[in-house]
């Protein structure tokens, strides 16, 4: 397992407009990303900051999506700035303890 964390800052759009077109548009688009266990969609409005905590199936998985024209889009996305992305291992006997996994386990 690997894990992906990715933030950036809204520019010309709206957390309203960006929350409909996550929902209506962009989450579809992750579904079936090849390695990807899942991914949570984050927010603060308070601080103008949002994007997403991944999980993946194995480093070699996230480094494949980052070749993909959707990774592409995001990066590039006119309204995302400030992208930052940051990845980690995990340490796995002590997040199975804390049931970090339980979720990727049943997929």
């Amino acid at each position: 397992m690997h894990i992906q964390i990715v933030n950036f800052n809204l520019s010309g759009m709206t957390e309203a407009e960006y929350g409909d077109a996550c929902e209506q548009q962009f989450a579809a688009l992750f579904r079936d990303v090849p390695g990807l266990a899942q991914k949570v969609w984050l927010s603060s409005p308070e601080t103008n900051t949002y994007g997403g905590v991944y999980t993946w199936d194995s480093r070699e998985a996230m480094l494949e999506f980052q070749t993909t024209p959707l990774f592409q889009a995001v990066i590039s996305h006119p309204n995302l700035t400030n992208l930052r992305s940051t990845d980690f291992g995990i340490l796995e006997a002590p997040t199975r303890v804390t049931r970090g996994l339980l979720e990727t386990a049943v997929r």
